[in-house]
């Protein structure tokens, strides 16, 4: 009898085990958030004619210290879309837009993790490294989607005496550039293109220098140093590489930097001066400033508002960590250790494996401030969709729009109830989503689309769609990742 009793419970306790991940309820989390569909549908009508600020209006706001001590610098923030007046006519063109060059985005990430330089290191970089400690420094950061690119720029300045240029943020890129006079082919930007003999700190490097051989792709004239950077989308830049005093409004300047001087630049760049490398790789901003930590806080793309990119400051109390992991084979890119997604409270039936690198470098997630859209291995993806919908019942379904498989008709409604989408971090630590990263419109008549896609690459991306309206930190030094919402 005693055995019999013994062999029952062992069943009892071998059928609970193998219950499905689906079964799993996130009890402590709220399994809806409420989506102002009146106030969204006011910005994607305010992105296309923006209430034009003169620039001395801009000059006169301040922005304070966020999260800082008694040492905090602070800098003037200029929003992109009060300077640049969209050419869109209507938000469905704008949001083609925007999912053609995020699409193109993607795919150039991915030729980056094909094309790995394995046996590629950047130690002789160390050389240029002259920031003799950590100091805290921020400088503006705005959304850049009045320009139909759906990127987030920078207000730098460059030179001695500085200009300041909007440059592109990119956590997936290393190098450092801005279009030079003289052009041999330029875009157009909204500043004015960099002249460097106008400054009196811009150097060139020759062939023979360290910095120059820790370029993946480099060539020598008349013993000037010449980069190119080419990107999956088509874009490229190329020019001659240099060294020159990079500055954060009134934070501080940091003299030195290597940078890239284009001198012939084509494809999606259009508005920005060039591209603040943010990434992990010895070449970046961060790492020859010898940042300990960065963070920045993307605020809505259809927004008039702005927030700062911050190096060395105090990261918010409140914030979600996860681990901060590195790829061997392309140290550019954050991959950040995740274990599931729930939706409405439930946890998506899909193994832990599927968010996970294996030995080879292939498959992850990373966190992507120049990708739009979420992308997520097919099958995580289906089971999100899935479960999305089954905790959705109460919008009506629009059909499809482009990447875009799952549409609501939101235009009866001035709010709406979205199931909760959130990550589940290694380290039993959870982010929730709020609605707006959830779903975005893609018209201005109340068409809204789960704002998450498929992939049958190997590598997943945590886009800056789900990123907006939360500090996003990285803790460089101890290998963080942080996460907090509504604090730009």
């Amino acid at each position: 009898m005693a055995s019999s009793f013994s062999n029952f419970l062992s069943l009892i306790i071998i059928s609970v085990s193998f219950l499905p991940n689906a079964l799993c309820i996130t009890s402590s989390l709220p399994h809806s958030q409420i989506l102002d569909v009146s106030k969204s549908i006011q910005n994607t009508l305010q992105v296309l004619s923006p209430n034009i600020k003169s620039l001395q209006q801009q000059e006169a706001i301040e922005q304070q210290p966020l999260y800082s001590s008694s040492s905090a610098f602070s800098v003037s923030i200029y929003p992109r879309s009060s300077l640049v007046k969209s050419q869109h006519t209507d938000y469905t063109s704008l949001t083609l837009s925007r999912l053609a060059r995020d699409s193109a985005r993607v795919s150039s990430l991915n030729a980056m993790l094909q094309l790995s330089p394995t046996n590629f290191t950047y130690s002789h970089l160390k050389s240029v490294r002259t920031m003799s400690g950590p100091e805290e420094f921020q400088t503006p950061l705005i959304s850049g989607s009045s320009q139909g690119s759906g990127e987030y720029f920078a207000r730098l300045g460059v030179g001695e005496l500085a200009k300041e240029f909007y440059m592109a943020i990119d956590t997936g890129s290393d190098i450092n550039w801005l279009q030079c006079e003289p052009c041999d082919e330029c875009y157009q930007q909204t500043d004015p293109i960099f002249n460097p003999s106008d400054s009196s700190t811009y150097n060139q490097l020759s062939c023979d220098s360290p910095v120059c051989a820790a370029l993946e792709l480099s060539g020598c004239n008349t013993d000037t140093c010449m980069y190119q950077v080419s990107y999956g989308d088509g874009s490229f830049t190329k020019g001659e590489l240099a060294t020159e005093t990079v500055s954060f409004g009134d934070s501080g300047s940091f003299p030195n930097v290597a940078i890239g001087c284009g001198h012939d630049n084509e494809g999606l760049f259009t508005g920005s001066a060039g591209l603040l490398g943010l990434g992990g790789g010895s070449l970046s901003l961060p790492s020859q400033v010898k940042a300990t930590s960065f963070s920045y806080c993307l605020v809505d793309r259809d927004s008039d508002s702005s927030s700062t990119l911050e190096f060395n400051s105090a990261g918010p109390s409140d914030s979600v960590f996860a681990p901060l992991l590195r790829n061997s084979r392309r140290d550019t890119f954050f991959y950040v250790g995740l274990e599931g997604i729930s939706v409405g409270g439930e946890m998506l039936q899909v193994p832990a494996s599927i968010f996970q690198m294996d030995d080879n470098g292939r498959g992850g997630i990373i966190v992507d401030s120049g990708t739009a859209v979420t992308r997520l291995q097919s099958s995580a993806y289906n089971a999100l969709r899935d479960t999305f919908v089954k905790y959705a019942q109460n919008l009506p379904s629009a059909g499809e729009f482009e990447l875009f498989d799952t549409c609501f008709d939101l235009s009866s409604m001035s709010t709406a109830n979205v199931p909760t989408v959130a990550f589940h971090f290694s380290g039993g630590r959870t982010l929730p989503l709020h609605a707006q990263n959830t779903v975005v419109p893609i018209d201005s008549s109340g068409k809204y689309c789960l704002a998450f896609a498929p992939t049958d690459e190997s590598i997943s991306i945590i886009g800056n769609v789900q990123q907006q309206g939360t500090r996003v930190s990285y803790d460089l030094t101890n290998n963080l990742v942080g996460f907090s919402l509504d604090k730009c």
